[in-house]
């Protein structure tokens, strides 16, 4: 069996955060400081392979067992479902998921409300829940657009700053759920490293609640 914990990052800001936890807590891996366009890096001295992967694409690298652990948004783990365990909250890339629309916008539910939205299944649950009926448009991208254009009703998307939506003369009516970066794991590495994991878990937890 592979001695290395294999740990998917996402790439990008959010990853470079999430890396220096990771190295800040013991386990660091300087080759990943190196000015190359390398994806994956090894440290057998501290029993660590990093390798970046899009963030939406690490929560399939841990379930599917390419990954041991990964740090996935609590937005991907909700809107997949994947089959894998949530360690711990590492308290960073906090956002929220919001329904949003446009300023002075009344909702009627006499009609069927059009939600356009990246996150078809966290919509449904959220007005399911409800039990409001919704048709949804699902788009991949500026969909702060679809209300000003009469493509939908209201948008369900992450809201950080509310920058984007104010500037579109949109804004946030109510958060459906908080959203921050999670330590998650593959079930079967967690019960044949499971020691390895839990140290590591253990050592990120420490760091977090220290600062």
């Amino acid at each position: 069996m592979d001695k290395l914990l294999n740990i998917a990052l996402p790439k990008g800001r959010l990853g470079e955060k999430v890396y220096d936890i990771f190295e800040k807590a013991g386990y660091g891996c300087p080759a990943i400081h190196e000015n190359n366009r390398k994806l994956i890096f090894e440290n057998e001295e501290n029993g660590v392979r990093y390798f970046w992967v899009k963030p939406s694409d690490v929560a399939i690298y841990v379930e599917r067992g390419a990954a041991d652990i990964g740090v996935a948004g609590k937005d991907i783990l909700l809107e997949y479902n994947p089959d894998v365990y949530e360690l711990s909250d590492l308290k960073m890339g906090k956002c929220r998921m919001a329904v949003a629309g446009m300023e002075g916008f009344f909702d009627n539910p006499e009609r069927t409300l059009r939600v356009a939205t990246k996150f078809p299944n966290i919509t449904k649950k959220y007005y399911s829940s409800l039990s409001r009926e919704i048709d949804i448009i699902k788009l991949n991208g500026s969909i702060e657009i679809a209300p000003i254009l009469g493509l939908s009703d209201v948008i369900v998307d992450i809201v950080e700053t509310g920058t984007t939506l104010k500037e579109n003369n949109l804004r946030p009516f109510e958060t459906i759920v908080p959203i921050s970066a999670r330590l998650i794991s593959n079930k079967v590495s967690y019960k044949f490293k499971n020691k390895m994991i839990c140290e590591i878990k253990d050592a990120i937890d420490e760091y977090v609640s220290e600062n």
